[in-house]
């Protein structure tokens, strides 16, 4: 009977070994599964954020530097092309603005600091010169950068002016 019962104990013996190894090759499969599933999913995860979509330029305040020289006429520069409607003069405009002197760079006025954007009418002598003159002709979603010459701005107190423009909305 001693027999009987050593093979039947070693028979068990060998499978719950032969289990504990079937467990423990699952249980490796599985992580193995997992981990190269993860590795797989973090580039698609990384590329999808990358892929989100993209931050509208108008909503980020700019960076103004100083012009060179004197201006003897206003320029105008298209930074950012608008996809909008062209702004007529008559219309209420809704800006962003970044004032700086032309000359320094020192900052002058911001529509950024106030927090909110600023709405007016263009084209009807409410505004600098320059304004009127500039933005009439541009498209809703641009950035544009007006050099204005201080003529066409506030006079010699305050010299020639350079505004970085975000046209929000015309109507």
């Amino acid at each position: 009977m001693s027999d009987t019962f050593d093979t039947k104990s070693r028979g068990r013996a060998i499978a719950g070994v032969l289990t504990a190894v079937l467990v423990f090759a699952v249980l490796a499969a599985v992580v193995f599964w997992v981990r190269s599933g993860d590795s797989d999913a973090a580039p698609t995860a990384a590329a999808a954020t990358q892929s989100a979509a993209p931050v509208d330029p108008l909503t980020v305040e700019p960076e103004v530097t100083a012009g060179t020289g004197t201006l003897d006429k206003l320029a105008i520069k298209e930074l950012i092309p608008g996809t909008g409607p062209v702004v007529t003069a008559g219309q209420t405009i809704t800006v962003n603005y970044k004032l700086v002197s032309y000359t320094t760079g020192d900052v002058i006025d911001s529509s950024w600091t106030g927090g909110a954007p600023f709405s007016t009418r263009i084209g009807t002598g409410e505004l600098i010169k320059g304004w009127d003159q500039g933005i009439p002709g541009q498209k809703v979603g641009s950035r544009i950068q007006l050099d204005v010459p201080q003529d066409l701005a506030y006079g010699p107190q305050r010299g020639d002016l350079r505004f970085v423009v975000d046209i929000l909305d015309a109507k």
